[in-house]
């Protein structure tokens, strides 16, 4: 399982309990020539021909009228771009935005896949990781059009809106968010140059409350150290559970968690009281529906982290 997979995964769990990194990007084919439409005119940019996450080379002929997400950065995504309108199926896990709630449900973590086939969909964005590939290759061979992604880091990220948008007609609309991404990313960056290395905070940060972490390859670990924080879990590969003893012994500067728990039910962990970020009350709850998901607001989440870890330099710099 892919490492975002794997934080998409424990986020997912999460939601049902509580009715709740640098890889390069794959490059896509080059656009073929426009198609004829129904009316016999000629639809500009159309078919699309890209190469998805799964490297598999994916086909649009027309521009996408019914659009159906099976995930939820998808799904962000997707309204991000302006295609709110065409959108006829969602599910269950899908939150935001908060028009979503009134769209048609196609499943959970499970996807039914005949009432996908039932609404027509022209596109279907989905992931293999969390729909599975079984479920991805069967709405496949049922002569769907599907486009599926796992991106492992930023640039990934910005690759999947860029496709999404080449896929839909919305292009200009993906440039324009990727832009802004990239203008928080780089607020980020301004920020992080501004902490000598000497400096930079020791940042814990926990995505379940039995001390579930990001180690090194790992999204969550691109995140802190864009944000100029030094995450103490480095050393492990991957998403692990740590002992308690051992984030006693690393003593964090600053504690950072995306579980619903409450602070005070951390802070009073035996042992953690003689933790710095503890003593120093730095510990901070963000929210994982943004730092986790990747979609449009994961540089949000990004500059979540950068005002967390150094909140007068965040101040100061965002002005």
């Amino acid at each position: 399982m892919k490492r975002w997979t794997r934080i998409s995964a424990i986020w997912l769990s999460l939601l049902l309990v509580f009715a709740v990194v640098g890889c390069a990007s794959t490059p896509n084919a080059g656009d073929s020539t426009p198609a004829v439409g129904d009316s016999g005119k000629q639809e500009a940019g159309f078919p699309v021909t890209l190469t998805d996450g799964t490297h598999t080379k994916v086909t649009v002929k027309k521009e996408p009228k019914r659009i159906i997400s099976l995930i939820p950065s998808m799904t962000e995504t997707a309204y991000a771009l302006g295609l709110g309108e065409r959108m006829v199926g969602v599910t269950t896990n899908d939150d935001y935005p908060a028009e979503v709630k009134k769209v048609e449900k196609v499943g959970d973590m499970n996807i039914d896949t005949e009432k996908v086939l039932s609404l027509k969909p022209d596109l279907v964005l989905a992931s293999e990781g969390l729909n599975g590939k079984e479920t991805v290759d069967k709405l496949r061979k049922l002569g769907l059009t599907v486009i599926a992604y796992e991106p492992e880091d930023l640039n990934g990220v910005f690759q999947q809106i860029q496709d999404v948008g080449k896929a839909t007609g919305a292009g200009k609309e993906a440039d324009r968010l990727i832009g802004k991404m990239k203008k928080e990313k780089q607020l980020a960056e301004k920020i992080a140059a501004k902490v000598p290395a000497d400096k930079q905070a020791k940042v814990w940060i926990e995505v379940s409350s039995d001390l579930y972490t990001a180690g090194d390859e790992t999204f969550m670990n691109e995140l802190i150290t864009l944000a100029g924080g030094k995450n103490v879990a480095t050393g492990e590969k991957g998403w692990f559970q740590a002992s308690s003893e051992n984030v006693v012994k690393w003593n964090p500067d600053v504690i950072l968690y995306t579980h619903p728990d409450k602070k005070e039910k951390i802070t009073s962990r035996g042992g953690w009281k003689s933790i710095r970020a503890v003593k120093e009350g730095r510990v901070e709850q963000l929210e994982t529906n943004i730092v986790s998901r990747p979609g449009p607001r994961i540089t949000e989440g990004l500059l979540l982290i950068s005002k967390a870890i150094y909140p007068e330099i965040y101040a100061e710099t965002a002005k």
